[in-house]
């Protein structure tokens, strides 16, 4: 019998599926479409039809892992009990990458959209505020991030379909019948397919809250079920949200002519709807963008926390929970403070830093389904060859294809992190003269 305290299984299947979406954040369709335009040619929505195509795969070999293994450590987890501890280590090390810049990239956008609409405020004080806030609800614990998620979700959606309406009022306004195709925002100004795919590379970013769902799996009412529910639903929900809003904002704005990539929205929120509701839509946005960090920083937290618990990271440090609270405070904090060094970083160049880690994880989560169809010699219908053995195949191909298209700078800096963690599983097991600390059979 012990008094330590342990993660409380208090989230339906509703509050991971507002999770998950608060960590999609449906709005950043717009936060980020101007970054789009620019790397597709104007076809943002075919980029986002390929990266859910891609992510739908692997959201399913998820949803099949978290059912064999519902515990915190997501892509981590899977692949220690796939591969053993050593790979799993490096699995968890890749996928440290994309938890720790998504929080980054999260606040970058909207101190971005906040310097905009107040340039007289230093940028980097509306950063340190989100950073601030987010922790703060976060060490409090997810009840209370859900409440605002609930919030915040609802003015989310009331936005953007209010939005997608302006922008088709403005585009019926200003351009000429017949003077537009309904295609153009599939095929581009300057149709490439090789644009397009590296766009999907960009966008897959959007699709990582069915990842931070698996994260909550010791936090969950019925993990085995509603785990897997909620990372399809996530999926799909905010794939379509995606698409067709990029849809509707692509035939509006047919180029890329934006004064501020970083901040389109910004100026097609004025184009369509004037002073009044671009002060509504950057408001919203704001909120949406903290909600958003909330919930990545939460997931970030309980992988360094499960990581730390198993010993592959310093326990006694970063394998505590809030004696109150029950959250890994410390871990919460340390990516609060890693999130601060957002203040040398841009948009572009993080996100795809979180996509070398997210790709990498998401190969290894498709690989280890495969692994366990395998063993399950007992599994061999059609059915099971169908689900265990050609998706995860397929989510398997698509993760190396969408991870082959990023950006050098990208790849660079994850062969340099996954080499430091070379170094510090070196450190960790005397130079590999100790075995490397295995993770526990499960959850408290």
């Amino acid at each position: 019998m012990t008094n330590e305290p342990t993660l409380k299984r208090d989230l339906s299947l509703a509050a991971l599926v507002l999770f998950g979406l608060s960590y999609m954040t449906p709005m950043i369709v717009y936060g980020t479409f101007g970054i789009l335009s620019s790397a597709t040619f104007s076809a943002v929505p075919s980029a986002y039809v390929i990266a859910l195509g891609a992510m739908i795969f692997t959201a399913l070999s998820y949803g099949q892992m978290a059912k064999r293994y519902p515990m915190s450590g997501s892509a981590y987890s899977y692949a220690v009990k796939s591969f053993g501890p050593t790979i799993g280590f490096y699995v968890g090390w890749a996928v440290l990458l994309d938890y720790l810049f998504l929080p980054m990239v999260i606040w970058l956008i909207g101190a971005a959209y906040l310097s905009e609409a107040f340039p007289d405020v230093p940028s980097w004080l509306w950063l340190i505020g989100f950073v601030t806030i987010s922790t703060a609800i976060n060490i409090i614990g997810l009840k209370v991030a859900n409440r605002v998620n609930l919030v915040v979700m609802a003015a989310q959606i009331f936005v953007i379909i209010l939005f997608s309406v302006l922008l088709l009022v403005y585009l019926a306004e200003t351009r000429a019948p017949g003077g537009h195709s309904l295609t153009a925002p599939f095929t581009g100004t300057d149709f490439s397919y090789q644009a397009i795919v590296a766009g999907a590379a960009i966008a897959a970013y959007s699709f990582l809250g069915f990842d931070a769902v698996s994260t909550l799996a010791e936090e969950a009412k019925d993990a085995q079920r509603n785990i897997p529910r909620a990372i399809l639903a996530v999926t799909v929900i905010g794939g379509l949200i995606f698409i067709s809003s990029s849809y509707v904002a692509q035939l509006a704005f047919p180029t890329n002519d934006f004064v501020n990539p970083d901040a389109a929205a910004s100026e097609m929120a004025l184009a369509a709807g004037g002073i009044l509701f671009k002060s509504i839509f950057i408001a919203t946005l704001i909120f949406a963008q903290l909600a958003s960090g909330i919930a990545a920083q939460a997931s970030g937290a309980r992988l360094i926390y499960v990581m730390a618990r198993d010993g592959v990271l310093p326990k006694t440090l970063l394998g505590r929970l809030h004696k109150t609270y029950c959250t890994p405070y410390v871990a919460i904090l340390i990516t609060g403070a890693i999130g601060l060094l957002a203040l040398a970083m841009d948009i572009t160049t993080s996100t795809s830093f979180i996509n070398f880690g997210a790709m990498s994880a998401f190969f290894v989560v498709n690989l280890s389904l495969i692994v366990h169809y395998k063993r399950e010699t007992d599994r061999r219908s059609p059915y099971a060859v169908v689900q265990l053995l050609i998706f995860p195949a397929i989510g398997a191909a698509t993760s190396l294809f969408l991870l082959a298209n990023l950006q050098i700078e990208a790849v660079t800096l994850g062969v340099i992190w996954v080499g430091a963690g070379f170094v510090y599983l070196a450190f960790l097991t005397g130079f590999f003269s100790r075995p490397v600390p295995t993770m526990r059979a499960g959850p408290p």
